[in-house]
């Protein structure tokens, strides 16, 4: 059975551009219009990988993505960092002033308000996903519409891009992560970033101790999210992201926190992702 490539959104969106980018090849794709339908999808079939956005450089992390994570027990194979560019596409023909809707989903008209403040005539209308917008534009001929998303949704579906890169913060990047339902083993010495997720009791110096065993295993902490425990007020679940050298200081380091922490899991092993 062939490997198929779970993303959220369909062909045309920043997931699908992170599967181009991540693979170097063309692989059959399923397209989910929500995260948990991506989730059923890789754990009904051991065989599919699936791409997730986990943190936003502007926006912070997609806590309920963690969730999804650590709850299905999947794990973490690798990374991918995307830059983000949001980019006006029209069907052709058109300019700015004859846009009178712009749909997008809301984060992306978010990242772009001050763009869009230039152009008091456009009212901006939130939508479920920036290339089903774009391709919905196409199939329907829609004229005085325009949707933000990009280039490759802009190639995908025949709309050129009328106003490129109208995000406010140009320095906007997306970390995604490829989630398998059962671990992919790689060589130790290719090994260099862990994804790891404990519980601590309630006491005062218990996180710090933590991050103690990680100075001492020469250990850099890259991203520290904390969860509360639905069950138990006030108890907290932490998503550590760390990065290493030798494979054997963290080795060491997994020992000691496996000892003194609470439902210690290692989310993934991989190999950590150019920024």
């Amino acid at each position: 059975m062939e490997r198929k490539i779970a993303i959220q959104g369909i062909k045309g969106s920043f997931h699908h551009q992170v599967a181009k980018e991540y693979f170097n090849e063309n692989k059959l794709l399923i397209e989910c219009m929500s995260f948990d339908e991506l989730v059923k999808n890789v754990v009904g079939n051991n065989q599919n990988l699936g791409i997730m956005a986990l943190e936003n450089s502007i926006a912070g992390s997609i806590i309920p993505n963690y969730a999804l994570i650590d709850n299905n027990r999947l794990h973490i194979i690798g990374e991918h960092y995307l830059d983000i560019r949001m980019n006006l596409m029209t069907l052709p023909g058109q300019t700015i002033e004859d846009i009178q809707e712009v749909h997008s989903h809301p984060i992306a008209l978010l990242q772009c308000k001050k763009f869009f403040s230039g152009y008091p005539h456009i009212k901006l209308v939130e939508d479920a996903d920036t290339a089903e917008t774009a391709r919905r534009i196409r199939e329907k001929g829609l004229t005085g519409i325009g949707a933000v998303g990009s280039s490759v949704a802009s190639e995908m579906y025949e709309l050129p891009i009328i106003a490129e890169n109208i995000h406010t913060v140009k320095s906007n990047k997306t970390r995604f992560v490829i989630v398998k339902a059962e671990n992919s083993v790689i060589p130790k010495n290719e090994i260099n970033k862990a994804s790891l997720k404990f519980e601590l009791d309630d006491m005062q110096g218990s996180l710090a101790g933590i991050l103690n065993i990680m100075n001492e295993c020469r250990l850099n902490l890259t991203k520290i999210q904390s969860m509360p425990v639905i069950e138990t007020p006030w108890q907290y679940s932490f998503f550590v992201d760390i990065t290493f050298n030798d494979y054997a200081d963290y080795e060491k380091a997994r020992k000691q926190l496996e000892a003194d922490t609470k439902e210690f899991k290692v989310l993934g092993e991989y190999k950590k992702g150019a920024v």
